[in-house]
């Protein structure tokens, strides 16, 4: 990655969001902190304002009340005219104009931060930055954009949006390590901001991105029910590669798991 240029124009406002997925509970928590605290958000040469992004879902503690509002933000709900009977997310997505948004998920992703696309020098030299920030913590990069597909996320309505993904709390839970983790990552982003609008020289490296290049689907029967689950040896080992070997197994069939949990409980 090239170095990154005295900005043009520094940022000077930045909307750090929560609650987009209102069972995501650790920056929901972290965005009512911040709203009795904002002081904790600021720097001097920008101002940060925390946003409760879907209160409705937040207070029944669901991803969603109609509609999941990141996958909301796409130009026909955008520029669509209002009604009174559109979703409530919809409604919302209107109101909404985000920098950065944080995510839990229950699968083991650690510290992701997902980005629109590969060539945001600035989203590329925050990851670096958090990289070198937090050696022992990995924090990995995620280009969610393919050709051809419209973008439909919070974070893809400003110019520099970036999705700060942190896992793997399950829905609902509060998790006090994942928690810490947060708040600091996101201290650290702040301050890369403050560095950029100071002028701060960042030089060239060398980083990873990870990019969807397809899906696979369990294995399913007739009727498209499951018929298998992640082998034990791949479960929650997230961003690592695959040893595609003879003996390699991706899933393992639901009979065989059943056998295994049953000569384990006798």
């Amino acid at each position: 990655m090239c170095s990154l240029p005295v900005p043009q124009e520094p940022l000077r406002q930045v909307a750090v969001t929560r609650g987009t997925h209102g069972n995501e509970m650790c920056g929901v928590h972290l965005v009512r902190h911040w709203l009795q605290a904002p002081g904790e958000l600021q720097r001097p040469s920008f101002s940060a304002m925390p946003v409760l992004a879907n209160p409705a879902a937040t207070a029944a503690c669901r991803r969603y009340m109609d509609h999941d509002l990141s996958r909301t933000f796409t130009l026909p709900f955008l520029n669509s005219t209002a009604t009174p009977d559109d979703p409530y997310e919809v409604t919302r997505a209107r109101e909404l104009n985000e920098l950065l948004d944080l995510h839990n998920t229950k699968a083991n992703t650690g510290v992701c931060l997902i980005s629109e696309a590969s060539h945001n020098a600035l989203n590329l030299h925050l990851c670096h930055y958090l990289q070198l920030q937090n050696p022992g913590l990995p924090c990995r990069l995620l280009q969610y954009d393919l050709p051809g597909m419209e973008t439909y996320s919070l974070e893809s309505v400003s110019k520099d949006g970036i999705c700060l993904e942190m896992g793997p709390p399950a829905s609902g839970e509060l998790r006090a390590d994942l928690f810490s983790r947060m708040r600091a990552l996101m201290a650290s982003i702040l301050d890369f901001i403050e560095l950029y609008n100071q002028g701060m020289a960042f030089p060239a490296f060398e980083i990873d991105i990870y990019r969807n290049l397809g899906k696979v689907d369990f294995p399913r029967t007739a009727d498209s029910d499951l018929d298998g689950t992640v082998h034990p040896q791949l479960q929650d080992h997230d961003f690592e590669p695959l040893s595609l070997t003879s003996s390699f197994l991706l899933f393992i069939p639901l009979i065989s798991f059943c056998c295994i949990i049953a000569i384990a409980t006798i």
